[in-house]
């Protein structure tokens, strides 16, 4: 009997054994595999001190894609801003044949271009030395997204080069739908579809203004808007002002001058500094262009409430504030409110015009308003609004 206990307790005591054993032993796997990954993730990050003490390291380790979220925090590139090779660009473009030149702007030349993957983009180049301040700017840039802003989407700095990689967009700026090229073909611009132009734009800009620190666009003027083959309209170079700002600063001193625009705000001229008062001000001036149809150089009241008020007056007796092909096919009260927006965006002083916040809802506000009345009076029964008459109730 004692043996059966002695022989059972034996039993039971060398299952234990072999439980703890194996517990043990599959504890010793776990601690092997840990020291394993402590010992990966020291050598990956001594690879990245290493990268990040030179400037140019991450575009060598990271070309053709973005960067990882360790480099970003040590001072890389920040994720979203591709590297590209100066190789790729010129396969893309054709060695930058003249006939993929599509436009010249503040930044230089810009080029069409088709990359590998089939992706149609915006090149734009300037001939200039690589600096390390200007991927920082870009990469910063590119990480500020929206569906009414034009993505940048990367850059290139070899052979005596900076370049720009953008979102292309097929139906061009503005201007060309406005009084351009484009002002009498088949496309139409009906006042809908301005208010929708106004709306988006604007809230382009009001992301730009909600960023930590905002971004100021710094040039913002009809040239920067651009359409998606829908009409979808995307605010082009945003930042680029004050990245050349910057980056000529930093290379022959303080020489950058304000080129004379009747986008500019005046204010601007006096002080040197561009500010979100300042954008809201060349927004107004887009919203007289797309009420208009005219270039801003020939709408002479801007720059002062007093000759602005008296320019929309004599405009309105006249008849020919609003654009011809608009008459009919707006409501008095959308027109009014809307030339209003623009009167308070152009306003003097600058601390005094709505932020962009305000001007975004009330530029949403002014839209949905013409679409609901349209709806409900049908599209047949819009009627003649003379000028005159906007401001008669």
């Amino acid at each position: 009997m004692v043996g059966e206990m002695i022989s059972s307790t034996a039993s039971s005591f060398a299952a234990i054994a072999g439980g703890i054993g194996g517990a043990l032993v599959l504890m010793g796997v776990i601690i092997l595999v840990c020291f394993c990954m402590f010992h990966y993730k020291r050598y990956s990050n001594r690879n990245s001190d290493t990268a990040s003490s030179d400037p140019s390291a991450p575009v060598e380790q990271k070309t053709g894609g973005p960067v990882s979220s360790l480099a970003l925090a040590r001072g890389g590139v920040p994720e979203g801003a591709r590297v590209f090779r100066m190789q790729e660009l010129e396969q893309a473009t054709k060695n930058f044949d003249e006939s993929n030149l599509i436009g010249c702007g503040s930044f230089g030349l810009v080029f069409k271009g088709f990359l590998f993957d089939g992706t149609i983009v915006a090149i734009k180049t300037r001939s200039a030395p690589p600096r390390q301040q200007f991927s920082e700017e870009v990469a910063r840039l590119s990480m500020t997204q929206h569906r009414n802003l034009v993505n940048l989407l990367g850059y290139c700095q070899e052979n005596g080069y900076q370049i720009l990689v953008l979102e292309y967009l097929p139906n061009g700026t503005m201007c060309n739908h406005l009084y351009g090229m484009g002002r009498d073909s088949s496309t139409k611009l009906e006042f809908k579809q301005r208010l929708s132009i106004a709306s988006g734009t604007a809230k382009g800009l009001c992301h730009l203004h909600g960023q930590c620190p905002p971004v100021v666009h710094g040039n913002f003027k009809t040239g920067n808007v651009l359409v998606d083959e829908n009409f979808i309209p995307k605010v082009a170079d945003a930042g680029i002002s004050s990245l050349l700002k910057e980056i000529n600063h930093d290379a022959a001193g303080p020489s950058h001058s304000i080129q004379p625009s009747p986008f500019i705000d005046p204010e601007v001229n006096q002080s040197g500094v561009f500010s979100e008062a300042s954008d809201i001000y060349g927004f107004g001036v887009f919203l007289w262009e797309l009420i208009t149809g005219r270039e801003a150089a020939h709408i002479r009241g801007l720059g002062s409430n007093q000759t602005m008020l008296q320019w929309v007056e004599a405009h309105l007796s006249s008849d020919d504030l609003v654009e011809h092909r608009l008459m009919g096919k707006y409501s008095a009260e959308g027109m009014r409110d809307l030339i209003r927006l623009a009167m308070r965006c152009t306003s003097f002083p600058g601390k005094e015009r709505p932020n962009m916040d305000m001007v975004a809802v009330e530029a949403e506000r002014i839209l949905e308003k013409e679409i609901m009345g349209s709806t409900a009076m049908g599209e047949a029964s819009a009627t003649l609004t003379l000028g005159s008459q906007l401001f008669t109730n």
